[in-house]
């Protein structure tokens, strides 16, 4: 067992012991001289569909093309609005903004920092046109009530999966949750449990009419070549992008696995810590994007361990609704009081698929040692 530092993740770790995989896959396109949509980007949309539960996967250039694609293929424009979480990345809420809607936060539920159901309903008003929960850290959302509330309202139901490949609700694969409407969106960007070595994204769904028209959105609206439809996009996965992610497709349930095991060793070892992970509710299967924990003095318990050498990450330490980039929203302190108080006291620790358990097992003890100094 090395004794230096925990980096967070370890993209050379992962590299290594897929290279020969991966310089295979290189060289076939490479091979091939077709770098944007050819066959490896045909090849990767049905190997993930199948992996996936989903009928049909519509490659992009990134998650956040991912979610404002699938708004703008809904008709999701100017004067709409869609009601979302508070706590994600900032780009869940770009991908609205660049559809032209207007996200409207709500609160979460404290268990999971999840989109919470009722604050959802609550804020409907008669210009919502969609729901857009986000799987947050990998684990899902409660669905079912939300995919009731969508039905009752007639509402698209989009959801923000970018964090959250191969994770189940109630045994049932997200992304496509809604059944025949369902869609989903993922993002490929390299510290996903499924990452490019670069960017991607990919959109999930049942409806084939819809997949063709994001087929086109995706390439400038083109129907044929030179002949542009609609008011496109340029989202173009490349092949090479492509070649990689099917790679990593292959190896996905092992590293879900492994990312489970590494979370249940750290539930099990920090029990009576004096840090409070988010644990795994009953009805999901969790696929553990980010180990994330609560402490009242997160910024002392983080510095307590960096001299430890775990390096650690506070993931959105400012709810959405107080980013400066969406002020014009009017957003105050105040407003959703669950997630402020959980974006003040969470953060993450190092879990990638290639940490060993002894290498985990320092940072349990290097976390139980800075929480008691704090």
């Amino acid at each position: 067992m090395s004794a230096g530092p925990v980096p967070f993740v370890d993209f050379r770790a992962r590299v290594a012991r897929l290279r020969g995989e991966l310089d295979a896959a290189i060289a076939r396109v490479l091979d091939s001289g077709w770098f944007v949509l050819g066959p490896e980007g045909e090849a990767f949309e049905r190997e993930l569909a199948s992996a996936l539960g989903a009928r049909e996967a519509v490659a992009v250039a990134n998650g956040t093309d991912a979610l404002h694609l699938a708004l703008r293929a809904h008709g999701i424009g100017a004067g709409d609005e869609v009601v979302t979480s508070s706590i994600s990345a900032a780009f869940s809420a770009l991908a609205i903004l660049h559809a032209g809607a207007r996200p409207v936060f709500v609160d979460v539920d404290p268990l999971t920092l999840n989109i919470d159901p009722t604050a959802a309903a609550r804020a409907i008003t008669p210009r919502t046109k969609a729901l857009m929960p986000v799987h947050l850290y990998g684990h899902p959302a409660d669905m079912d009530p939300l995919v009731g509330l969508a039905r009752e309202r007639g509402l698209l139901l989009l959801e923000d999966a970018c964090q959250a490949h191969g994770a189940r609700y109630r045994g049932r694969p997200v992304g496509t949750l809604a059944g025949k409407d369902g869609i989903g969106a993922l993002s490929f960007y390299p510290t996903k449990n499924l990452g490019a070595l670069g960017d991607g994204g990919a959109i999930l769904l049942n409806d084939p009419e819809t997949a063709a028209l994001l087929r086109q959105l995706r390439n400038g609206g083109q129907r044929d070549r030179y002949r542009h439809e609609s008011e496109g996009w340029n989202s173009r996965l490349d092949e090479l992008q492509a070649a990689l992610l099917r790679v990593g497709l292959g190896h996905l349930q092992a590293w879900i696995g492994r990312r489970r095991e590494l979370a249940a060793l750290y539930d099990r070892e920090l029990a009576g810590s004096g840090v409070v992970p988010l644990l795994e509710q009953p009805y999901a299967h969790a696929v553990r994007h980010l180990y994330v924990v609560r402490h009242p003095r997160r910024a002392a318990l983080m510095e307590a361990l960096g001299r430890r050498g775990v390096a650690t990450l506070i993931p959105y330490p400012i709810p959405l609704h107080l980013q400066p980039a969406f002020s014009f929203l009017g957003g105050k302190r105040g407003d959703l009081e669950v997630a402020e108080q959980a974006t003040d006291e969470i953060l993450s620790l190092p879990l990638y698929p290639e940490l060993e358990d002894e290498t985990a097992g320092r940072v349990v003890e290097a976390v139980r040692a800075a929480a008691r100094e704090c």
